[in-house]
């Protein structure tokens, strides 16, 4: 079976992961420490705070932001719904924004219009843009809609690490950037993530909110928040690090990957996503044509030998917020994200896999939309 993806493990994972199992240093450590340095030099960025998941990551920084009651925020209504339901975690109105057809990403222009056709009680307080599979969101334009309507900015880049706007990394622009490193992810550590800040006084309270709320005192230890356990493991850690140097080399293999694609499916009805500079393809995702049901090609693949999904949710459609916001649901109907929700393919897509691994892929989908 050709997966939809595969955690690329070997000697160097297994070999890092036994030197902290034998060391007995298994919590929050050293490697943790070194691993929050390398990304921090990896993302030219001043802080890093690793964390267990990528879903802990956005929930601590909207925690750390000071985003709750009383506030709304603006999402992508097509992405995986923890992006969401973080903010609903926090007691904030969350906002749907639609997105492109093409870059699968919130645009200025929907945020904009958004903010100007908001009426609701909450304050709009931030933006919560998406670089949906390593697609990266326009940050030129959302910080400077941020900084003419004085928003906060929290980058969702679970998908995002090594992809760049202009140069620079996702996750950096904001006030705060959110990865993940879950299996599904080019880098995993198992779970995990980090949130990256410039701000210093920011990065401190991350700290603490991460460790139960605890800080280092005359007497040994303090609390002075009711914080969390969101940290890392060593061993997670030292994983993540024997990854990290490799990342780059990874990265180019998924772009030329993603080039044969291109190239097989060129002559099909399928629309492939936009082939922006700076995309770091975390997943493959096709449209099918609408006269398609996505549900029978899955199944023809798995015959097949392959395996292929969804690749993430429309949030309008699903049951939560269709009850809790039906307003605002039933204005999303049949928007882009619903489509993407509805017709959106992912493909088999990682760096371990060949050329002629997407070739029989490739061969298999013009057969099936023959």
């Amino acid at each position: 079976m050709i997966k939809l993806s595969s955690p690329s493990l070997g000697i160097d994972e297994y070999r890092a992961v036994e030197r902290v199992l034998r060391s007995g240093q298994l919590v929050h450590g050293e490697e943790c420490e070194l691993f929050e340095q390398e990304l921090a030099r990896y993302l030219d960025c001043k802080e890093v705070i690793i964390v267990s998941s990528g879903t802990a990551a956005l929930h601590l920084a909207l925690v750390a932001l000071g985003i709750g009651v009383g506030d709304a925020v603006l999402v992508p209504d097509f992405t995986f719904p923890a992006t969401v339901n973080v903010v609903e975690l926090v007691g904030a109105r969350p906002i749907l924004v639609d997105v492109d057809l093409h870059t699968y990403n919130i645009t200025p222009e929907n945020i904009q219009a958004a903010i100007d056709n908001w009426q609701g009680t909450e304050k709009v307080k931030a933006i919560m843009p998406v670089h949906e599979f390593g697609c990266p969101a326009n940050m030129t334009e959302i910080m400077t809609i941020a900084k003419k309507h004085n928003l906060l900015v929290i980058e969702d880049a679970a998908c995002g690490l090594g992809a760049t706007h202009q140069g620079k990394k996702v996750g950096t622009f904001g006030q705060a950037g959110c990865f993940s490193f879950h299996p599904r992810k080019a880098i995993t550590t198992g779970e995990g993530g980090a949130i990256v800040t410039n701000d210093a006084e920011l990065a401190a309270k991350l700290r603490i909110w991460r460790n139960h709320g605890m800080r280092k005192a005359e007497q040994g230890i303090e609390f002075v928040l009711p914080g969390f356990n969101y940290r890392l493991t060593n061993f997670q850690a030292a994983m993540g690090r024997a990854q990290l140097v490799k990342f780059d080399g990874w990265l180019q293999v998924r772009s030329k990957l993603q080039q044969l694609y291109r190239q097989e499916l060129a002559k099909t009805e399928l629309l492939l996503p936009n082939e922006l500079v700076g995309h770091a393809w975390q997943t493959f995702m096709v449209v099918l044509p609408q006269h398609v049901e996505r549900s029978s090609v899955i199944a023809r693949l798995k015959e097949m030998g392959i395996e292929a999904s969804l690749g993430a949710q429309a949030v309008h459609c699903q049951p939560y917020y269709q009850q809790k916001y039906s307003e605002m649901c039933r204005m999303h109907q049949k928007n882009n994200a619903e489509r993407l929700y509805i017709h959106g393919l992912a493909l088999p897509h990682c760096q371990d896999y060949s050329i002629r691994d997407i070739q029989f892929v490739s061969q298999k989908i013009r057969e099936i939309l023959k």
